[in-house]
């Protein structure tokens, strides 16, 4: 594929294969994720703590794909497809 030019299929693939090695994972161990004796309501965190978290989400996610974006835009262009270490 890299040969063809075609770098977004690797990517794609590689994603494609943690998702469903994730996903075989889960359906592994799939009854004994939480002990029998709990349903998913009393397994989770009280709401309060989920509330600190979805507010910290909410404040840094942003901060985090802002910087990203910048950080990308600083390098675009910088380097050249035949540069290498030859």
């Amino acid at each position: 594929m890299i040969r063809r030019d075609r770098d977004a299929a690797p990517f794609v693939l590689t994603l494609t294969f943690f998702a469903l090695g994730s996903i075989g994972l889960v359906l592994g161990i799939w009854p004994n994720i939480v002990p029998p004796s709990l349903s998913i309501w009393e397994a989770s965190s009280p709401p309060s703590s989920q509330g600190f978290v979805m507010v910290g989400l909410i404040v840094l996610l942003p901060v985090r794909l802002g910087y990203t974006y910048w950080s990308y835009g600083v390098f675009k262009g910088k380097v050249s497809a035949d540069s290498g270490y030859h």
